[in-house]
């Protein structure tokens, strides 16, 4: 994969309809994959190295971004889906590697200012169930 610029990665939001939108201006993204692993190791193991489980555990996925809302409604739409808890369909699209949508529920929501600047935020979304992979 040849090198993409950062601000091509967008996270999008369904409005409920089915449709996705790109909920904000993201500035900066991160996306992680997360698996627990199961250990399975007993006095028997080879040369007493750890064994797991093939296919044990627990896989999550957890996205971080900052930067500015698209406008009010945007702003809106994330602030009372993080006081309602509710999980929500969302989209992250990697270019040029593909798509990873899934149900997310918004761990986070920050938001900050400089005197002479503009309002950002920052929004944490933890997995909340299972994730499909679409390649580009």
């Amino acid at each position: 994969m040849a090198a993409q610029s950062g601000k091509d990665l967008l996270l999008k939001l369904d409005d409920g309809t089915g449709r996705f939108i790109t909920l904000a201006g993201l500035r900066s993204r991160r996306l992680v994959f997360d698996a627990e692993t199961v250990d399975i190791t007993h006095a028997e193991s080879a040369g007493r190295w750890r064994e797991l489980l093939d296919g044990g555990g627990i896989r999550r996925a957890s996205l971080q971004g900052q930067g500015l809302f698209r406008d009010t409604t945007s702003d809106a739409r994330a602030r009372q889906l993080f006081f309602d808890g509710q999980v929500r369909n969302w989209q992250v699209v990697i270019p040029s590697f593909g798509i990873v949508s899934g149900p997310f529920q918004i761990r986070a929501l920050e938001y900050r200012g400089d005197h002479a600047g503009e309002v950002q935020f920052e929004i944490q979304l933890d997995s909340a169930g299972a994730l499909a992979f679409t390649p580009a």
